[in-house]
């Protein structure tokens, strides 16, 4: 059992570049800092390259870049790790890696939304992570409250222009609750922007409902979860279920993984 007083420390790991991105960035940062209690520290870190191509192989390159983080993460001394990309690669990897609690951006939301709604709907950037969050709804148990999942386009550029101008950020929104609206009727209470950019412009528009339905607040709600996993993993000791799918990986494949078993066959 770990310790029940004190701050903590989160790290928030991102799939932007930090400095090509900067002013997106910044944003995060910024709000994170205003939702997040008194004596916890997030720390925002980035990915180099980004997540910039909508491809499997790119979820698959973010998602081992991710997995050394929280391992780095874990050595440095942080309490929790945060995978704030909605697709959340790498999630069940880092959970049976390291002992502090990983919380995925799509799994605490989509879990939030269904304590705050019976029926949820997903809306993405780009029609082409609709079968990437068809299945990632699937592996988390919720194909049964999930009433579907929709797509409007937005590129970076766009929302980066929403976030400064009151007339972009209304068309963005428009054509936003252009897709909510057939998920509401058919019977959606609570709406979930899968991504973080929209997550983080529609928080200023918060409380932002459309026909009745709450749009949820991504960002804050996945930093508070974070900070609830903690905790709760300081009084119970508690990270994750341990015999079985997320049974904490022997030293020797954390080693493998790393190139660290290699590296030392090459020195010697």
């Amino acid at each position: 059992m770990t310790r029940q007083d004190g701050g903590m420390r989160i790290w928030y790991q991102s799939f932007i570049d930090v400095e090509a991105q900067a002013p997106y960035f910044k944003r995060l940062r910024d709000y994170i800092d205003s939702v997040k209690a008194p004596g916890t520290t997030i720390d925002v870190h980035g990915i180099f390259p980004p997540d910039r191509f909508f491809h499997p192989i790119t979820e698959f390159r973010c998602a081992e870049q991710t997995i050394r983080n929280a391992l780095k993460a874990r050595e440095e001394g942080y309490d929790a790790f945060v995978i704030g990309h909605f697709q959340e690669p790498g999630l069940h990897e880092c959970r049976g890696a390291v002992d502090i609690p990983v919380i995925g951006l799509g799994e605490a939301i989509m879990h939030f939304s269904c304590m705050l709604g019976r029926r949820i709907g997903l809306i993405t950037i780009d029609p082409v992570f609709i079968p990437y969050h068809e299945a990632q709804v699937i592996g988390h148990g919720l194909q049964h409250r999930v009433t579907g999942i929709r797509a409007f386009v937005a590129d970076l550029d766009r929302f980066m222009r929403a976030f400064e101008d009151q007339e972009a950020r209304a068309g963005l929104a428009a054509d936003f609750e252009a897709q909510a609206r057939p998920l509401v009727a058919a019977g959606a209470d609570v709406i979930v922007p899968a991504g973080g950019m929209p997550m983080l412009l529609f928080s200023q528009m918060q409380p932002y409902t459309i026909d009745g339905a709450a749009v949820i607040d991504g960002i804050s709600t996945v930093t508070k979860m974070a900070e609830i996993a903690v905790t709760l993993y300081r009084i119970t000791g508690i990270s994750a279920g341990r015999n079985g799918y997320y049974q904490l990986a022997p030293q020797g494949a954390i080693n493998d993984f790393l190139g660290i078993s290699r590296e030392m066959k090459v020195q010697a």
